[in-house]
């Protein structure tokens, strides 16, 4: 080390001793030890943080699948009462469109009046309404519905053109029973969708 000033000291100095210097190092080692520290220190900053927001995220998703798995338990039960009506729904009017391109014929109104009887209790004093073109279709057939049935006597049958076409009205001194498609269609509907 050089001096450019001289420094001139009033009294001798006591007790000085020199001092031996560390060897004179490139300074590479320690940077490359501050690197190497400060990069293990950054590393496990970064694993203790993106741990911590994993877990976050784990325990986010988790609550999410929870909630979308409840939601659909709950969902279950009502998409399967709205599945059951619309089928019954189907089921019905694809009965009625049935019925209704069944051609009528002697034979079926003979069975529809027949399964009307069977619900008759009163035998004495029935009154049969049919649609006049089926009244027409018996005759013409020369039904064994149109004379006397043993066990019920006696059968008076008349037009009406409020009955529909393939159903029937027997009335009794106790009532009427209704035997026609449309009524019947509508009993199944109810006893369906109770």
């Amino acid at each position: 080390m050089k001096w450019h000033n001289s420094i001139t000291l009033e009294q001798p100095l006591a007790d000085v001793r020199l001092r031996v210097a560390a060897p004179a190092s490139t300074g590479a080692e320690p940077a490359q030890e501050q690197e190497q520290a400060a990069y293990e220190r950054g590393r496990r900053d970064a694993e203790q943080l993106f741990g911590g927001q994993l877990l976050q995220q784990r325990n986010e998703m988790a609550e999410l699948q929870n909630g979308v798995i409840k939601s659909i338990q709950q969902m279950f039960p009502q998409m399967a009462r709205e599945m059951e009506t619309a089928l019954i729904q189907l089921a019905l009017e694809s009965v009625k469109k049935v019925v209704a391109g069944v051609k009528i014929d002697a034979k079926i109104v003979e069975a529809v009046v027949r399964e009307a009887l069977s619900q008759v209790q009163d035998t004495a004093d029935i009154s049969i309404q049919l649609n006049p073109e089926d009244l027409a279709l018996l005759r013409k057939s020369k039904s064994p519905l149109l004379e006397e049935l043993p066990g019920i006597g006696s059968l008076r049958f008349v037009t009406s053109a409020d009955v529909t076409r393939g159903g029937c009205m027997i009335q009794t001194r106790f009532g009427i029973v209704d035997a026609q498609r449309e009524t019947k269609l509508e009993q199944i509907q109810k006893a369906v969708t109770i």
